[in-house]
């Protein structure tokens, strides 16, 4: 990864100016202006196909100036824009605005209500003779638009608190309206690398264009939002004054969870394939209504043989243990401190980096800080930041990956072509990267150990036992570098995703049945 202080390149053009790419990348609150694992990924994606052209559709929350997080490659060739929080203002007024909300009303309501690829393909039809003409002024700020929603309360959540429901649903249909009005970027495919508003555009693009929408989804988008939504303070869930024993009536954070679960619908039905990176995550996909004839695995790559090369460093130091990714709640970088805290008793030497971005949840940081404070820390637990990972890895004698959602992380890949072992939690697919999937031939044993969900003192405890017992650290780290050599080869990786971009360009224009009822004629 490559750092950049600057803006998006002002000569990088956005639909519609834009030429055709090959490949229309959908990134949500990710690649190009967050680090992380899926950006990376994303990154090595473009880069592996340096003869092909790709589009990149940002969504991100506002306008606010952002900073590449990475350097675009050449064959990027335009840059589109989706801000969730700012749809276009469009005209003040125009003629017959309310009785659109009207028609409106009825699929907005199913879409919070569990609907799908027919709704959005309703809404899509109601707002494509206005496209250009129609925004937030008209859709959110107007008084037609006020009604609609107090209405839309009255049907879905009576007994929730009609403030809490008008800025839930206007910043729902924010993010849809925007993801709806943006132009669209032509293209030979569509790739949303997630469900969402990124996959509701992957629909809307299936929808209007005819072309082929593929879906990759790293981790099961509902369950991850479902996680932040059930954590969100700001949610606020009124309190239950009721005796009654069943569960209380439909409320605010059903909205939001059943809205998204509309997205992922619609897009798991417009989608030509839905890939995911191992078997457990094509279970979540079937329950949520993914077509399995559709359903493809191709797990995560990385560059095996660069990542080999690491040495380890011979110079004395005390032992070392990292957890390498963003500090935001979701990798629950709390239990690992408390891990460190416990794992100190028995090596007071002990250093405990954290390795990844701190701006991206301040809040959280200075959480984690207290607690390395309030036990005492200080020289244990360091926060590096951002870093180069080569030049850390060689310095680890082992990594702790604390999260309470993964789907299949690179970091132990990573770390462990590195030949540097992992203690996980058992989150997503990591109990299949250190022991081994069932198929596995000849089994190559532990690369490290699997711990519960928030358990300081099993990870404590695995850590331990790595850092403790060379022997037994020397076998996981073998066993986890010949694990990724055999099935996580970056360059095999890379030859699947040119093989389904390849079927999926040279595909005909085929529109959906219910491109009849948008009211289209071709592209949009």
């Amino acid at each position: 990864m490559s750092r950049s202080p600057s803006l998006p390149p002002k000569s990088l053009p956005e639909a519609p100016h834009a030429p055709r790419a090959d490949v229309c990348l959908l990134m949500e609150g990710s690649y190009p202006y967050v680090a992380g694992g899926v950006s990376t990924w994303t990154h090595d994606l473009i880069r592996s196909h340096s003869d092909l052209t790709f589009h990149i559709v940002a969504l991100v929350a506002d306008r606010s100036a952002r900073k590449l997080a990475y350097e675009l490659p050449p064959n990027v060739t335009g840059l589109t824009h989706v801000y969730l929080q700012d749809p276009p203002a469009g005209r003040r007024w125009q003629p017959g605005i309310g009785r659109l909300l009207k028609e409106l009303e009825k699929p907005l309501a199913r879409l919070q209500q569990g609907g799908g690829l027919a709704e959005v393909a309703e809404v899509l039809r109601l707002l494509a003779p206005r496209r250009g003409r129609i925004g937030k002024r008209a859709l959110l700020n107007s008084e037609d638009a006020f009604q609609m929603v107090v209405r839309m309360c009255r049907a879905a959540l009576p007994d929730a608190s009609f403030l809490e429901y008008f800025w839930g649903s206007r910043a729902l249909m924010s993010g849809l309206f925007a993801t709806l009005l943006v132009p669209m970027p032509q293209a030979g495919v569509y790739h949303a690398v997630s469900t969402g508003y990124a996959g509701l555009f992957a629909a809307r693009a299936r929808l209007e264009t005819g072309r082929p929408a593929l879906l990759t989804e790293h981790g099961i988008y509902t369950n991850e939002r479902r996680i932040e939504i059930l954590m969100a303070e700001w949610l606020f869930e009124g309190a239950d004054t009721s005796l009654a024993l069943d569960r209380k009536k439909r409320d605010l954070r059903d909205l939001w969870l059943d809205t998204f679960a509309s997205y992922s619908k619609a897009c798991y039905d417009a989608c030509d394939r839905i890939i995911t990176l191992y078997g457990g995550n094509q279970e979540f996909q079937r329950r949520q209504g993914a077509d399995p004839a559709k359903l493809t695995i191709v797990p995560n790559g990385i560059d095996y043989a660069g990542y080999s090369q690491v040495q380890r460093d011979p110079a004395p130091r005390p032992p070392t243990i990292a957890l390498i990714g963003r500090v935001v709640p979701i990798k629950d970088v709390k239990t690992y401190v408390r891990a460190a805290a416990i794992l100190r008793e028995d090596i007071p030497d002990l250093k405990a980096m954290i390795l990844g971005p701190l701006e991206e949840d301040p809040g959280y940081v200075e959480e984690c800080r207290s607690i390395v404070k309030h036990l005492g820390l200080e020289q244990t637990v360091i926060f590096a930041g951002r870093v180069k990972l080569t030049d850390w890895l060689g310095k680890i004698d082992a990594i702790a990956l604390t999260s309470v959602s993964e789907a299949q992380p690179l970091v132990i890949l990573e770390a462990g072509a590195s030949g540097v072992p992992t203690v996980a939690t058992d989150v997503g697919s990591c109990s299949e990267l250190l022991m081994g999937r069932p198929d596995e031939v000849p089994p190559l044993g532990p690369g490290g150990a699997v711990t519960p969900l928030a358990s300081p003192l099993d990870t404590a405890r695995e850590l331990r036992a790595l850092l403790l017992d060379r022997a037994w650290r020397d076998r996981c780290a073998q066993a986890i570098a010949r694990r990724v050599a055999q099935s996580y080869d970056k360059i095999a990786i890379d030859r699947v995703y040119r093989a389904i971009y390849d079927e999926h360009i040279a595909m005909p224009t085929r529109l959906l049945p219910e491109h009849d009822a948008i009211g289209l004629k071709g592209a949009a």
